[in-house]
């Protein structure tokens, strides 16, 4: 008993000396003038000084005491190096990663940083170095896994941004290489109805409609035997997403433009984002600078939010920014293919991966003129991928920081073109009321193809001419309804579409939802955009809703059917925690695309190299399943129903009865226990939660049902949804509002630990900017 109390008191005690500092004054010979930083009872702080580059000092001090830990796997997530903490349970991950050499071309895009970009860099490392260095013990997190932090560099902070692209762009080419193995294993016609690029549920901005796939013919068919490698998932899997929307200044209450924005990423404790104000005074007191949002852990800028002129904030692009090549061999020798230059040799790269606890392993990394080899196809070629992230326009802080400073709608938008961040919708708005969107970063620019599945560029026939000229990457400003919606699907059409490429769009229903309730009215504060970002109404599910009830209605004889019909007939149409009839129609919606899915797909998954690994026996979803399956239920053609059913009445009782299943195994065959709130808890977690007995208490916030669904502007599962939430007009930060999950700090004893979540969880409007000063910290010039 003695030695568990003194070990308790240990951990404690190391707890305590890791908290970060609150309140004190601290000599900092890099500085040019004082910052003070201030912090509300939430912990966000208000960074106040004379230099942009000394509040990138103070900020990096105050990330590494909160957030030290979630910047380290950052890095080394994109470095592939996370095995060198964690041990080998990371070692395939590492593996993955390391193919792209992130930290070599990490060095390559500072060596031609500008001047002023690398002082802010510079400052920014110096600041996480000391704030690392103020603390009286490490981090806990490095108690728990035995190892002592390395300290920051300049490459780290880009690799900060490496860790996004990962995030958020395919690092394999994954889209177009199982556009390839449907079309080699289900057909032409059948792939392409299976694996629409949008459907009739897409709301682009422009109105514009994509062709309508032909239901295959009774010739349809799958081709057996051919070995592909696909990802599959359900449907969180892929469905992961944002939302971002602004009206003008006539439909506005505050007369400026209104944006919104929530940026919805994988949930964990601590969050992604670091709330911060960063207010700049010039030497006679007047204010040259004032910005509220989210910030970057790792990075020194703001990524979304308000300067007072403009607001903005961001949903992940899905344009396609990579491309799979088809290296054509040249006769028996495995190095060399074809260029258009002549033969050239492959390069042969070892990386050096070495896991804690065992002994290191070289990884053989064959490098092209277009990029690393990720993979062989099935006729044995080697497959290289270009990827715009291995360019070293990829990464930039400079777009970051001018953004800050940018002033109208217009200048943002021209701003957007030259930032080297992951390729994201940016949607903005000014105090003057105007509005606008386009995409950011460099995009490529194809010639002889349209991107959409694996090529061979030995011929010179194809490829990537540079990226696309600012002028000709498609920008909606002030539209005629004044209104701009966009939720990762498909935001234009036509030749502006053919420009971007079509990545892997998510699907429609969230956008237009958004859509439809922006065109509702005509004028908006900001109460009217929080209750659009937090409508829970399951219009995808109504129509799927019916189909259940005539089903059902149809089997009335069948009393297992018979008692079902009274709660699907009211069902309430909303993702709320106590609702058993939307679970019951979310269930029976799910299952018959899986059931759809699982029979046709099911010769794209048997040629896996692990047939019995979870991974190949879950159906392969594409994001546009919803409609196909619609067809086909509404449709019904003989010739296209799968596999051991009679008929289509089948397919859909056969759902029916796994609804029942699924009622009798999750709530022990109570109905009333069948609620959405049962299936939909959150599940957020800090990654060592589970590393010692009890510590899950400490660390993460309680499971609780939620509202909210996958296909809705509430995006909410157990373990994804909304990293931040915010709607505010430029110039009128004071009445804007603000929701964090897990809240500002990483630290389970900081008396703001989890402060905000509860708001977030349950929608509470919370004010955007800090509140009243609880704690204070002066920077002082040494």
């Amino acid at each position: 008993m003695i030695a568990v109390l003194t070990l308790g008191a240990s951990v404690y005690w190391q707890l305590r000396a890791s908290l970060p500092a609150l309140e004190g004054r601290i000599a900092v010979r890099e500085l040019s003038a004082p910052v003070t930083v201030t912090r509300d009872a939430q912990g966000v702080p208000t960074l106040s000084g004379r230099s942009r580059v000394d509040l990138a000092w103070v900020l990096g001090f105050l990330h590494a005491q909160e957030r030290f830990f979630q910047m380290d796997g950052q890095r080394r997530l994109a470095a592939g190096e996370l095995s060198e903490l964690v041990g080998t349970v990371a070692l395939n991950l590492d593996r993955q990663h390391r193919v792209h050499r992130f930290r070599t071309r990490a060095a390559t895009v500072l060596a031609a940083v500008m001047p002023e970009e690398r002082a802010m860099i510079d400052a920014y490392v110096g600041g996480v170095n000391r704030g690392l260095q103020e603390l009286d013990a490490a981090p806990f997190e490095y108690m728990i896994l035995r190892s002592t932090p390395v300290p920051w560099t300049a490459e780290d902070t880009i690799l900060a941004v490496y860790a996004i692209y990962l995030d958020l762009q395919e690092d394999d080419g994954a889209a177009e290489r199982q556009r390839a193995d449907a079309e080699a294993t289900l057909g032409g016609p059948l792939a392409a109805f299976l694996f629409p690029e949008g459907t009739t549920w897409d709301a682009p901005l422009d109105g514009s409609t994509l062709p309508v796939p032909a239901m295959p013919d009774a010739g349809a068919g799958t081709k057996a035997g051919l070995p592909l490698l696909l990802k599959g998932g359900g449907e969180e899997a892929v469905s992961r997403g944002s939302n971002a929307w602004t009206v003008g200044g006539g439909l506005s209450a505050r007369g400026t433009a209104l944006v919104a924005n929530d940026m919805h990423l994988n949930l964990r404790v601590p969050n992604t984002w670091y709330r911060a104000r960063l207010v700049l005074s010039d030497e006679s007191g007047g204010t040259t600078l004032d910005i509220t949002g989210v910030t970057l852990p790792g990075t020194p800028s703001v990524v979304a939010g308000s300067n007072g002129k403009i607001a903005w904030g961001f949903t992940n692009s899905y344009i396609d920014t990579g491309d799979v090549v088809i290296l054509e061999p040249v006769a028996a020798n495995p190095d060399l293919y074809r260029t258009p230059a002549g033969p050239r040799r492959l390069d042969h790269v070892e990386e050096r991966l070495c896991p804690k606890g065992t002994a290191c392993e070289i990884l053989s990394i064959e490098e092209s003129l277009w990029g690393p080899v990720i993979a062989a196809d099935r006729q044995g070629r080697k497959l290289a991928y270009r990827w715009i992230a291995h360019d070293p326009v990829a990464v930039n802080l400079r777009g970051m920081l001018d953004l800050e400073r940018a002033v109208t709608t217009g200048a943002a938008l021209d701003i957007a073109h030259r930032l080297g961040i992951p390729h994201q919708n940016l949607v903005v708005g000014d105090a003057q009321g105007n509005i606008g969107w386009t995409v950011t970063s460099a995009i490529p620019n194809r010639f002889g193809f349209d991107g959409q599945l694996p090529t061979s560029w030995a011929d010179g026939s194809k490829g990537w001419n540079g990226y696309l000229a600012p002028e000709d990457v498609p920008v909606v400003y002030n539209p005629e309804n004044r209104r701009i919606w966009t939720a990762n699907s498909r935001v234009v059409g036509g030749e502006a579409l053919a420009k971007i490429g079509f990545g892997a769009y998510a699907h429609g229903s969230r956008a237009r939802q958004i859509r439809d309730s922006l065109l509702a009215k005509q004028l908006f504060d900001e109460q009217d955009m929080l209750a659009i970002q937090l409508d829970d109404r399951g219009v995808l599910l109504e129509r799927w809703q019916a189909l259940m009830l005539e089903r059902l209605r149809a089997n009335y004889g069948n009393s297992r059917y018979a008692a079902l019909i009274p709660t699907v007939e009211n069902w309430g149409g909303r993702a709320v925690p106590d609702s058993v009839g939307y679970r019951l129609v979310r269930t029976f919606r799910t299952e018959l695309i899986n059931a759809v899915y699982a029979a046709y797909t099911m010769p794209m998954r048997t040629g896996e190299p692990t047939p019995a690994s979870a991974r190949a026996t879950q159906p392969f979803i594409p994001k546009q399943a919803d409609e196909p399956v619609w067809r086909l239920l509404t449709e019904r053609p003989a010739h296209l129903v799968p596999r051991g059913y009679r008929d289509w009445d089948a397919v859909v009782d056969a759902a029916i009865e796994k609804v029942l299943s699924a009622v009798a195994t999750q709530a022990h065959g109570r109905l009333e226990a069948f609620t959405w709130g049962a299936a939909n808890r959150t599940e957020i977690r800090h990654p060592l939660a589970g590393a010692i007995p009890g510590l899950a208490i400490l660390l993460n916030p309680p499971s609780v049902a939620q509202s909210g669904d996958l296909y809705q502007p509430r995006v909410a599962s157990p373990r994804t949804g909304a990293s931040e939430r915010f709607v505010v007009a430029p110039g009128h930060e004071g009445t804007g509002i603000f929701h964090m999950p897990t809240g500002q700090t990483g630290h389970p004893l900081a008396p703001y630990y989890n402060v905000g979540h509860e708001d977030w969880l349950r929608g509470h409007a919370t004010p955007f900017l800090p509140g009243e000063p609880k704690w204070q910290i002066v920077f002082e010039p040494q």
